[in-house]
């Protein structure tokens, strides 16, 4: 029991290290750094030269979160695809398996089917909507 415990010194060595630095380094960058010495024009930000004007962050609106939600849930579909479709390969020796793996695909694709059409329908892919 001694000996497996003996095992964890090493890991409890570099966390104690890791810790130590970091607390020091921090400790310093306080001690030894600037405070108060920059002036208000080294803090704006650089935008090749010229002043920044504006918000920093533009608000997108939400057809834009809209249209990128139903792209990963279409596009999450393709990557069920891929593994399906090495696994179908291999089935294909048993009938009976091969299709109900089959099946159960079908039926995946036709509840995405029939969420594409309802948001065809609802206008969610019309960016002017």
């Amino acid at each position: 029991m001694d000996s497996q415990l003996s095992q964890y010194v090493p890991v409890v060595l570099l966390i104690a290290a890791a810790v130590g630095l970091t607390g020091a380094m921090l400790g310093l960058s306080v001690l030894l750094g600037q405070r108060g010495r920059r002036t208000p024009i080294k803090d704006t930000a650089y935008e090749c030269g010229m002043l920044p004007t504006g918000a920093g962050s533009a608000r997108f609106s939400v057809r834009y979160y809209r249209v990128a939600m139903l792209f990963i849930l279409f596009d999450i579909e393709v990557v069920f695809l891929y593994p399906w479709a090495v696994v179908y390969r291999r089935m294909l020796a048993d009938p009976g398996t091969a299709n109900l793996i089959f099946f159960s695909m079908l039926t995946f694709l036709g509840v995405l089917l029939v969420g594409y059409l309802y948001a065809l329908k609802k206008g969610a892919f019309d960016w002017k909507h």
